[in-house]
């Protein structure tokens, strides 16, 4: 039963998100509303995969990605981004930081929901 975490600051994406991943057999969603709330939940929760924004109050996506990759409990969570920063810069600054996905808003449900399966069968990057 995989475990998502969906950091999200915008409660309508939150909820979108949430939604679509619930299409994903046995799925458990917990969400996050920020980069310090993602953080708490990584320690009391297994997570098998972080679904994030970049653009958030607090602690953007980017701080997010680069503190889990330097924690050695959490460096192996895929993590696929989820942004309206479209900008080639942002996508390979995310990359380059240790995110395994970029994925630009508007979202296409079909196309999370099958990135999110490759990476939760093991056959992402």
């Amino acid at each position: 039963m995989p475990n998502i975490l969906v950091v999200e600051d915008s409660p309508t994406m939150r909820q979108l998100i949430s939604f679509a991943m619930k299409r994903i057999q046995n799925a458990h969603v917990i969400e996050a509303t920020d980069g310090v709330d993602a953080l708490k939940k990584l320690s009391s929760d297994r997570v098998d995969l972080i679904l994030c924004d970049i653009n958030m109050p607090v602690m953007d996506g980017l701080k997010l990605v680069s503190l889990v990759r330097g924690n050695a409990t959490f460096k192996d969570i895929p993590i696929i981004m989820v942004t309206t920063e479209g900008a080639e810069e942002d996508r390979r600054r995310a990359l380059a930081i240790g995110a395994n996905a970029y994925l630009p808003k508007p979202i296409q449900t079909q196309e999370l929901i099958k990135l999110v399966n490759t990476y939760l069968s093991g056959k992402g990057n």
